[in-house]
């Protein structure tokens, strides 16, 4: 039986259509995805925490749900709003409906959106909110909920693991410490099948407690939120650059800039999906996977010991930065591609070369 529901934006403006996965109402922050693919990377990629995400790709759900593509144990993300959703998949590897994963972690999703439209108006007017509920709300009601709601500024805090754990590869050459502000698996998974035993750890672990760990090197992981509100990683590499590689990705790239003194700043609509990003080192472009609010302000970077390594082509968006001498590397993209092109792939490859040396 079809439920009706629907979308109201903090404008006043509603979109009618038909509910899936989770029965419930849900009121977060909006945000739009142009991943052609990936939705299961997206739904439990920790960094979209506490958003409503919009896919602008007009099939989601056609290949199902499978049990190795998790990006984490437990899908975080606020909602989901798509143009027309499949809920009979055609894929051998399938084990469940997306509609069936997202019921059972209670997040609610609705189709029949003309997302096209909806898309335009988080660029032009920056409808920055939405609830999904039932079609039945009054309109009042429903923006009275939403002009209550402020984002959270805990969101590391919620997706980050309590306790350490550990992800092990036979024959192992190097030990690395990831600090969980919301870490992909599918980072971990690289690290393994490059000969790293990875030890997951919490991001207010102290810098005394890693180092007792012997690592060969940190990486500082993507999560969701504003940079500035996890000082607790901040701190931890000041305490730590210089005396072991350090690299980050995503929220990391935006927790070393602030570290060394750079500053970043909430974008105006983010990126999620692909975006074209020059390394200045090779002159190449290479297409990467996005998805963030924040960005390290450029100018900012020229006046620290930072070096930009590469540029966004679109907006000119700090996308790469590192101080050898401090033994520091970070790109803003996901370069172990899940869901995504395999371009940057190499950036793990220098991780372990300063590792090495």
């Amino acid at each position: 039986m079809e439920r009706k529901r629907k979308i109201v934006l903090e404008n006043g403006q509603e979109f009618h259509g038909i509910g899936f996965g989770a029965n419930c109402d849900s009121l977060n922050e909006l945000v739009f995805n142009t991943s052609m693919a990936g939705y299961q990377e997206i739904i439990s990629n920790p960094s979209c925490a506490g958003q409503t995400v919009v896919m602008t790709y007009p099939v989601i759900g056609n290949y199902g749900i499978t049990d190795e593509d998790f990006e984490s144990k437990t899908p975080t993300i606020g909602g989901l709003i798509v143009r027309e959703y499949n809920d009979s998949p055609s894929n051998f590897r399938y084990t469940k409906t997306l509609s069936e994963i997202l019921e059972e972690n209670q997040i609610p999703g609705i189709s029949e959106i003309d997302t096209r439209m909806l898309t335009r108006i988080i660029r032009e007017q920056i409808c920055n909110k939405v609830l999904i509920t039932d079609a039945a709300t009054p309109t009042e009601i429903a923006l009275q909920k939403l002009k209550a709601y402020t984002n959270p500024t805990d969101m590391v805090n919620l997706v980050s693991c309590k306790k350490k754990w550990y992800s092990r590869t036979a024959n192992h050459t190097y030990n690395v410490v990831a600090v969980d502000c919301g870490i992909k698996h599918n980072i971990i998974r690289v690290l393994n099948q490059k000969g790293c035993n990875v030890t997951v750890v919490p991001y207010k672990i102290k810098a005394e407690e890693i180092l007792d760990l012997s690592p060969d090197g940190l990486i500082i992981s993507n999560g969701p939120g504003n940079p500035e509100d996890v000082p607790p990683v901040i701190n931890l590499i000041k305490n730590l650059m210089s005396k072991l590689p350090i690299f980050g990705i995503g929220l990391g790239h935006q927790l070393i800039a602030l570290a060394c003194g750079a500053k970043t700043y909430k974008m105006k609509l983010g990126h999620r999906g692909s975006y074209p990003v020059l390394n200045i080192d090779t002159e190449k472009i290479e297409i990467t996977a996005q998805g963030h609010s924040y960005a390290v302000d450029m100018n900012s970077v020229r006046k620290t010991c930072l070096r930009v390594t590469h540029v966004n082509i679109l907006d000119d968006t700090a996308e790469g930065i590192e101080s050898m001498e401090n033994k520091l590397y970070s790109v803003q993209y996901y370069p172990e591609s899940a869901p995504g092109p395999r371009d940057s792939a190499y950036v793990f490859d220098k991780f372990i070369d300063m590792m090495e040396k």
